[in-house]
């Protein structure tokens, strides 16, 4: 099991294959996804990685994050996640991912919030039909209708399907197609869209139902201190992960 990585959505576009057909795809930025700590067994009761991603002033992170920061000599981050991961699978403190951690055709697993919609009616919420629009039916058109029963059990049931809040939700889509990567600029291109809106951060890992992709890198795929430009598969000859 690999280390997933932290992605900013940058938004839609299309690419255009050899034969002419054009894929939609959603851009995802990896803007210095580095790791600032690392769990072990021993220390913490399980294994996982700490990555970091973006960049914060100084004036809007707090003093106790600063430090942790510090201490791994990483910037100051913007965004911070963890990955679980397997015991050969953890990754040194500092260590930078590139966009190539992801081989062409993988699918991948991409978790963010939902573009919220505010307060909406039970027609745009839930998809309900509505009332009739004629026949003694006036000023409730687009009314839910009736939210339970009579004196038995004279309550409204939980998760009742009534206006509300819509959106703005954790969501997590599976199985999506990496269609091209890009280690100059960072960018992952992937096949359809995405949860959230543009400039929101994503969760991107492997494809849980799916066996890893034969080219992918394991345990990541690191960007090369000395060239930027030059990726280090830290690979450990076919292990599983």
């Amino acid at each position: 099991m690999r280390t997933g990585v932290i992605a900013k959505k940058v938004g839609m576009t299309r690419l255009f294959q050899e034969d002419g057909r054009h894929v939609p795809v959603t851009v995802l930025s990896l803007e210095d996804c580095q790791v600032v700590s690392v769990r072990t067994a021993e220390r913490d009761g399980y294994v996982a990685v700490q990555l970091g991603a973006g960049s914060a002033k100084q004036k809007n992170v707090a003093k106790p994050q600063r430090e942790h920061f510090a201490k791994a000599e990483v910037p100051l981050k913007a965004e911070v996640a963890e990955f679980r991961v397997a015991d050969d699978a953890v990754l040194e403190v500092g260590s930078t991912i590139a966009a190539s951690h992801f081989a062409i055709g993988q699918y991948v697993d991409i978790t963010g919030h939902t573009q919220g919609k505010g307060f909406a009616g039970a027609m745009k919420r839930w998809g309900f039909g509505g009332m009739r629009a004629t026949h003694g039916v006036s000023i409730s058109h687009r009314a839910h209708g009736s939210t339970g029963n009579r004196q038995d059990p004279g309550r409204v049931f939980k998760n009742k399907k009534m206006a509300g809040h819509m959106g703005d939700r954790q969501r997590t889509q599976q199985n999506l197609e990496i269609v091209r990567t890009d280690d100059e600029r960072g960018l992952i291109f992937v096949k359809g869209s995405v949860p959230g809106s543009k400039n929101g951060w994503l969760l991107v890992r492997d494809a849980v139902k799916l066996d890893r992709h034969s080219d992918a890198p394991y345990p990541a795929g690191i960007k090369l201190a000395s060239n930027n430009n030059e990726v280090a598969a830290a690979a450990t000859d076919g292990q599983e992960g």
